[in-house]
Parts: C-alpha cells; structure tokens; sequence
C-alpha cells in the first residue's frame, strides 16, 4: 500500500520503517523547520522502566509546593487557565485510585516492549551505535521523601524492573560530583541514545535511502475518498494520495483529528532544557532529581538538563528565565556549575494527554488513517513499539498488546 506519514518525529520516522520493513510505499509529510519539535531537544531517554502516569501519587505530593513557585517544576500561565479547563478537569479525572491502576497497566505494556522495539529497529539499520545501556539513577535531596517513594519502587520490582537502592559509598564511587543526596536508586536497565535530534537525522537519511518520499509542506486536511484518502497541504502544492494514512504530528496532530470527528484532549506541556558543553556535568549516566522536576543527560553531543512542565500552548513565547532557575536548583548537586558559562537554551512542546497514554488506533470515521500521537514524557521510549502497532493496523492484523487503553475512543 501507499502509505503517508504525516509528522517525520521520531514516531513517524519509526513508522517509515516498519512500513518499509513491511514492502510499503512510504510518503512523509513534513514541512521542515518546525520549532519546538521534542524529537529535536528531548532527553535521549529510553525510559522503559518508568511506569507511572503524570496524574500520580508524586506527582500530587509535589504539586502544592510546585505551584507556589512561578518558576518552579509546573506551572500554568494565568491568561492559559480557561483554554485548559477541560483537559484539567481530564486530568483530575485520571487521578482516582483506579484509573492510575489503569493507567500503570496500559503503561507498563507498551513500556515492557519499547526497548526490545528499539534494539531490533536499530539493529536492522546498523544504528546500534546510538544505544547507551549506563543505567538511569534517580536521586532524592531528603531520605524522608525517598521513604515516601518505596511504594512506587516496590511497584516497579512487582513487574520485574531492576530497581537497586545504593548505599552512600556506592553512589559517591558511581557519580562522585553529586552533592546533598541522602537516597538513590539505580535502574540498571534502563538506557539513553547518542543525541535524539541525531538519531531522528538517522532514522531520516535511511528512511529516504529506502525509498520513502518526502514531502516539504504542512498538512493542513485529510479528504476521505472512495478509493483513497487525500492530504490537502497549506502551501498551493499537490495533495498526497494514499491507501492509508499515519497521523503523528505531535501536538500538531489535534486540529486533523478534529476534522475527522474526534475530540481529542491533547495539550502541550512546554518543555524547558539547557544544553552545556560535553562533560560539563562530571555524571555518567541519565540522572532523575525526584521532587525537582528536571533531570540531566550526557548525550555525545553534550551535557542536557530539562525537565519542567509549563501551559501556556503554542503561540506564547518561551520563558526562560525557567531554564535559568531550573539550572539554579541543579547546582544544589552539581555545585561546580556556579562558575560554568551560560548554556544552549531550548523549549519544546510535549503532546500531552491527561491520563498520560498516547492515542493509538483507527479514526473514528475511517480506519484508512490511524493516530500515533500524544506520547507526552514517553515519545522516544515508545516510539518504536508504536510503529510496530501501527503497521499491524494498517494492515488489519492482530496487534501484541490490548490496545484498548489506547483507543481515540476511550475519550
């Protein structure tokens, strides 16, 4: 089949691929350019042992405190509040005891699969070199907030994730430059990539050099059609036609949904980072601050620190004078930046949904075009198993996992 991607993120390249793998004709819709895209400034997080939802115990415990603070880990820009109240009232929602159950669920079985997902994608494009298996720490300032946190580890431990707590010799031998940490826990398992803007570039460059075709615009429609589906563009180019069609444009993705019917809570948690030069954060591995709200990263192409989550939607201008106070709190443990210049700042737009599942399924008018958005703090960990979910639906076929957490239906 002709297949059109719209969105050449990391979800949409992993897509090409596995269409690709399958004999499909591939065609990406892109218009090139975009600012604020996460596939070009996440993490490098590959974070399959993480099983929690947004709308969690810890996350409730911090808010509080998080909100008193215009500048601290989460924050809603006043003028924002009425455009958000639904998806807050969403998000409120997905809080109960049970839905958070839910939720763990349907996380933990699309997580379990991410980075077997991963490894076979990356190796069948002699991309292995992009995985960094170092493991992930989280790290607690207070010993009384880690006691706090012993239910979510023994959850982790209950679906087989390695979670080992380190004495405080073990932890000064592992990363000796962290400073006033009294708990920590390793996730050996856990991993990170090179730099993800880099492997998206990859994953771009072997998706052409098979043969997907690309296409420079913004899709702007989908035409439902007899024989085949269209995607009309903003600029005065030709539509794409195709037997099917792929939406993964992220945030981007919500105003074609809603042409197709479906309402589709998806919102943008801004994401802030800064980027300094490689080796400036003396660390070895990905380091979670639980509690603070940012996290760091020794990605090839330099030292990350990001995190934060902020409403504002797509149209205000980035604030990074969060950048600047998020980098203030990580001197707390890493005091040693106090003398470090200024760093690469970004923002980026996390597509978001209250119970923190991404959408996976057919339209709701027409299973000729499947959704694959809405990945939030997931997007690159589950961007692989997700092509292999959208493949199947494409062509019909059983799919590994229960997709019905994942449904546009659900809402």
């Amino acid at each position: 089949m002709r297949v059109a991607i719209i969105g050449a993120g990391v979800v949409g390249l992993a897509t090409a691929h596995a269409l690709l793998d399958r004999g499909h004709e591939v065609v990406l819709i892109e218009p090139g350019g975009k600012q604020g895209r996460p596939t070009d400034g996440n993490a490098g997080w590959i974070a399959h042992t993480d099983i929690m939802p947004l709308a969690s115990p810890k996350a409730w415990r911090n808010l509080p405190r998080w909100l008193r603070d215009p500048l601290g880990p989460l924050t809603i820009r006043p003028g924002y509040l009425p455009h958000l109240a639904p998806w807050l009232a969403r998000f409120l929602l997905a809080s109960s005891p049970s839905r958070i159950k839910s939720s763990i669920g349907a996380i933990r079985s699309i997580n379990a699969e991410s980075l077997p997902a991963w490894k076979s994608l990356l190796s069948s494009l002699n991309l292995n070199g992009h995985l960094r298996e170092n493991g992930i720490l989280s790290v607690w300032r207070h010993q009384g907030d880690f006691d706090r946190s012993q239910d979510i580890i023994e959850h982790q431990r209950s679906f087989g994730i390695g979670a080992e707590a380190l004495r405080p010799e073990e932890l000064a031998e592992l990363e000796p430059a962290l400073r006033n940490v009294e708990a920590a826990v390793l996730y050996p398992d856990a991993c990170h990539v090179s730099d993800p803007a880099v492997l998206a570039a990859d994953l771009l460059r072997l998706a052409l050099e098979r043969g997907a075709v690309p296409v420079a615009a913004h899709a702007s429609g989908i035409e439902l059609q007899n024989e085949a589906v269209r995607v009309h563009m903003d600029e005065t180019g030709p539509a794409v036609t195709a037997d099917q069609v792929v939406i993964a444009a992220g945030i981007w993705s919500r105003g074609l949904a809603a042409q197709l019917g479906d309402r589709i809570p998806l919102d943008t948690e801004r994401g802030y980072n800064a980027t300094y030069p490689k080796g400036t954060f003396e660390i070895g591995r990905p380091i979670m601050f639980e509690g603070e709200g940012f996290v760091t990263t020794p990605l090839d192409t330099g030292d990350r620190v990001g995190g934060a989550v902020e409403f504002a939607g797509l149209e205000a201008p980035p604030n990074h004078s969060r950048t600047d106070a998020m980098v203030q709190r990580l001197t707390r443990f890493l005091p040693h930046l106090q003398s470090e210049p200024a760093a690469r700042r970004w923002m980026g737009f996390r597509p978001s949904i209250p119970d923190s599942l991404p959408v996976i399924g057919p339209a709701g008018r027409d299973q000729r075009v499947i959704y694959a958005f809405g990945h939030g703090h997931y997007g690159l960990t589950q961007a692989a198993v997700t092509s292999r979910l959208v493949v199947d639906l494409v062509e019909r076929k059983p799919v590994g996992i229960d997709l019905k957490p994942f449904l546009p239906q659900r809402f």
